[in-house]
């Protein structure tokens, strides 16, 4: 019996020296190394273009109706931005647009006015340079602007009788507005913005059958949509751990 227990434990030890000789050495695997994801670069130039429709404000002439039905715009725009602490954007922006024809039109009745006497503001094109301010997370960026406006417009006044008529219609005035941006890649960018345009009142000033009706508000509202292509310096950040 003695030498039956001593050969089975000889028979096991052998087996369990054979089983360890046959496991291989665990392999070391490295970790995989951690990739930061980019933080998007608003720094840098950029040019574009939008479209979208222009309306007029409610305040005609008194006693008049103004026609603010919305009109065609479409244009070009040209700006750089710089972006710090790190989610904020500052930057500065050059704006044309060009307008559907005859953005007012009044048809004036009463006391000593001629019939078919009619007046028209024919604003062709809306400009800015303006300041901008967003703040950007990911690849979209929210913003607020502001700054210089001018209008290029050209005013008729229609009477049965031709007649030498004079206002007070500003070509130069002030616009704010806001918008969202998003960079699609770090070169383009979309963007849907709304913008106001104020350049004070219009008053007809001679004939004097012509100035009982006061002034008009000569203002616009828009609403756009643009596509921009930016070239960035340096690329995308990488955030550092």
């Amino acid at each position: 019996m003695k030498k039956f227990l001593l050969g089975t434990a000889a028979l096991l030890a052998m087996g369990a020296s054979a089983s360890a000789a046959d496991l291989a050495a665990r392999p070391y695997t490295k970790a995989p190394a951690y990739v930061a994801a980019p933080i998007y670069n608003w720094t840098g130039f950029y040019i574009g273009g939008h479209v979208g429709g222009a309306f007029n404000g409610n305040s005609g002439f008194a006693g008049t109706s103004d026609n603010s039905d919305g009109r065609f715009l479409g244009g070009v725009q040209a700006g750089a931005d710089y972006q710090f602490a790190p989610n904020w954007v500052i930057g500065v922006e050059g704006q044309y647009s060009w307008v559907g024809n005859n953005n007012t039109n009044i048809a004036f009745v009463g006391p000593g006015v001629p019939a078919g006497t009619g007046y028209n503001l024919n604003q062709k094109g809306l400009a800015s340079v303006t300041g901008r301010l967003g703040y950007t997370w990911g690849p979209a960026l929210l913003y607020v602007k502001g700054g210089w406006a001018y209008q290029d417009a050209t005013e008729t006044l229609f009477t049965p009788v031709a007649v030498p008529f004079a206002t007070t219609t500003k070509d130069n005035g002030y616009t704010v507005g806001a918008g969202l941006e998003y960079l699609f890649t770090q070169n383009w960018s979309g963007k849907i913005e709304y913008q106001y345009y104020d350049f004070g009142n219009t008053t007809i000033t001679a004939p004097a059958y012509l100035t009982q009706f006061g002034s008009s508000k000569n203002d616009q509202h828009v609403v756009k949509a643009g596509l921009n292509y930016r070239f960035n310096w340096g690329g995308p950040v990488v955030a550092k751990y």
